[in-house]
């Protein structure tokens, strides 16, 4: 007999053998009905399973988020189904759920196009209505091999190759058409419903090599219900609205070319929005960290020595140099930080160290995986990393969950989930590192988690850390509900080990400090992008590029029109003048388009009067306001929302507030 725990806590025993179908028929008709499949001790699998051991177990009906990736699954093979229904002689592939849906490569000689679409989604609903269930045998690795032979599927016979002797060979079959796959799927096609739709079409190498045929890969999304896929639709189109690439032409902040595949060429308006990104970094930064900077490249050993040329040499830049020497530009800062680390004797004392740097990195990426900014091969790290004790290590982290997550609310991300990714498979250093690291980091998850009242999501990632220690990752929800991870915070209990790094510990003996690796905005380059697709453009007048254009009506405005812009200049705005004789009406659009926050409308009546007419982006309105009440209005709003918060805490005379030399909130304009 098994006992088998059910989710009130109440405990039943079964036969061993027994079906979650069968348990759940037991206890009523109508769940087993609406139940699609089960879980064991939290692992999805299928609903006729015979169950061998104890066990807690949950059945999952359709709407269950669990489900979600099931009816992604099953609504490949049902694509498969119906692509080789309708076009006999197409081989599959593989057909793997992703993000928001799921994919099937086919090998045909006439490529699919989008015009292929409406007959295989109306064959795709009528295989889905007929309902019939999906079913499970384990064959043998002979009898999968001549069946799938039979069938012209070579491919297939290349994946039956492909899996380790020992492991089963899971058939699923739906109706006559069958597909060999790992599982788990729903009780039936017709649990799928009809909230599904083909998305486009691309070319796939198989298994990824360019030396391989090319195939046909057939993209698809579906979702739970009809209202789940028609926001789903919805939140596409609004991204592509929001392209960063489109807008970064649009607003002229960068561009790519052929000549540099992968790294960006930055404009003047996009460099300075990059470097208004520093500028706010530094400043959080400043009395907790000493910035530094490590060479861009260093010599193969010492990358032998970090591991990372037998983990990451094949996303390294490298070159070889007339005395044969081999050298690697650096991937990331980390190998760096540790010789400075180790550049002169270190106390307790001295701990924590933290040490930052903008560090521009090179890793090699495919081609078809470069997407502007978001995957670039050149790109900025605000890292950082920090050597302290055991005992310190919990403190740290917290001070840099802090830090990461008032630095997101800055710019207006307060959605935010922080996960725990655990051990993977491939990994250094002994079980025991990572039993304390995991415990150390489990229990300032735990803290992250109470300390906001439940603000702030938690997860585990398990086998996705680092393959030098385990590690948080901080995804953050932009403006239309897509997730971008971005900071990390990285154990690491190995790298210093390997350089041989200590300090001289309270009683005279010598210690490996503990590393922790830390990013907020991660790529600099990717973070620009997102906060560019976050806003749609429209930045917070802090952060705009270009705060405030100074536009003429008619020529008669052109020497008050510098002036403003002189006192502009003088508040600390970002101003530009536009003093074409073109129409006012042009002007605007213009700017509009390149989404300028404001534009000051002067005219000889403004001249006159000394005032100015305010234009906001995505506003019809128009106000007029003295120039010294405009500009100092501006001014506040340009503050940046750290030196804000120093200018509440310190007390100066009205209209000031001052930091280190830096005037926080604006000046009087006269």
């Amino acid at each position: 007999m098994i006992t088998l725990t059910f989710p009130d806590g109440a405990a039943r025993q079964y036969a061993a053998g027994i079906t979650g179908r069968e348990i759940a028929e037991g206890i009523a008709k109508s769940l087993a009905k609406r139940t699609v499949a089960m879980a064991l001790d939290g692992t999805v699998t299928d609903l006729a399973d015979p169950i061998a051991k104890d066990a807690k177990i949950e059945f999952l009906t359709r709407d269950d988020p669990r489900a979600l990736e099931l009816i992604r699954h099953d609504a490949a093979h049902v694509l498969a189904e119906a692509v080789q229904a309708l076009f006999p002689g197409t081989q599959v592939t593989i057909g793997p759920v992703i993000e928001n849906g799921f994919y099937y490569d086919f090998a045909r000689n006439e490529p699919f196009t989008p015009d292929d679409f409406a007959a295989i989604e109306a064959k795709m609903r009528e295989i889905i209505a007929k309902d019939r269930p999906f079913t499970k045998e384990v064959w043998t690795r002979e009898k999968a091999k001549q069946v799938f032979a039979d069938k012209g599927e070579n491919y297939k016979l290349q994946l039956i190759d492909a899996i380790p002797e020992g492991q089963k060979l899971n058939i699923y079959a739906q109706g006559e058409w069958f597909d060999l796959c790992r599982g788990p799927h729903m009780t039936s096609t017709g649990k799928i419903g009809n909230a599904f739709k083909l998305m486009k079409v691309a070319g796939a190498y198989w298994r990824g090599d360019s030396n391989n045929p090319m195939l046909t890969r057939i993209y698809g999304t579906a979702w739970a219900s009809q209202e789940d896929l028609d926001a789903y639709l919805l939140q596409l189109e609004e991204a592509e609205k929001r392209d960063h690439r489109r807008l970064g032409r649009e607003m002229d902040l960068f561009h790519f070319q052929e000549e540099g595949p992968g790294v960006v060429f930055w404009h003047p308006k996009g460099w300075t929005l990059f470097q208004e990104l520093i500028s706010y970094m530094r400043r959080r930064l400043k009395g907790d960290y000493q910035e530094v900077n490590a060479p861009q490249i260093l010599d193969k050993a010492l990358w032998e020595t970090s591991g990372h040329w037998g983990w990451y040499r094949e996303n390294m830049f490298v070159t070889q140099t007339e005395d044969d020497r081999v050298f690697a530009i650096k991937p990331m800062n980390c190998p760096g930080h540790v010789q400075i680390f180790k550049h002169g004797l270190k106390s307790y004392r001295d701990l924590p160290l933290r040490m930052a740097e903008f560090g521009a990195v090179s890793r090699y990426e495919p081609s078809g995986a470069l997407h502007g900014l978001m995957r670039v091969r050149a790109f900025t790290q605000d890292d950082a990393h920090v050597f302290c004790t055991e005992e310190q290590l919990a403190d740290e982290c917290l001070k840099i969950n802090d830090l990461i997550l008032s630095t997101y609310a800055d710019f207006g991300f307060d959605n935010i989930v922080v996960k725990l990714s655990t051990r993977p498979d491939k990994r250094v250093g002994t079980d025991e590192m990572w039993d304390h690291a995991e415990e150390v980091m489990n229990r300032v998850l735990k803290q992250i988690a109470d300390q906001s009242g439940g603000r702030i999501k938690t997860s585990i990632n398990p086998g996705e850390g680092a393959f030098y220690g385990p590690k948080f990752e901080y995804v953050l929800r932009d403006a239309i509900g897509r997730d971008w991870q971005c900071g990390t915070t990285q154990v690491d209990f190995n790298l210093p080990e390997r350089f041989g790094a200590f300090y001289v510990d309270h009683d005279g003996q010598k210690k490996t400090p503990v590393m922790v690796h830390r990013a907020i905005c991660g790529s600099m380059e990717r973070f620009a992008g997102i906060l560019i697709e976050h806003f749609a453009g429209h930045f917070p007048l802090w952060i705009a590029p270009v705060q405030v254009v100074v536009a003429t009506i008619t020529a008669d405005g052109d020497a008050y029109a510098n002036e403003v812009v002189k006192a502009a200049d003088k508040a600390g705005l970002r101003v530009n003048a536009d003093l074409r004789n073109e129409k006012i009406t042009y002007k605007v659009r213009e700017h509009s388009l390149a989404k300028v926050p404001v534009l000051l409308v002067v005219g000889k009546k403004e001249a006159a009067e000394r005032t100015v007419s305010i234009r906001r982006l995505g506003s019809p309105d128009q106000t007029s306001m003295s120039l010294e009440e405009a500009l100092r209005t501006l001014a506040a709003e340009a503050v940046t929302p750290d030196l804000k918060r120093v200018a509440a805490a310190v007390s100066e005379p009205e209209g000031h507030a001052t930091l280190d030399g830096h005037h926080v909130v604006a000046r009087t304009v006269g």
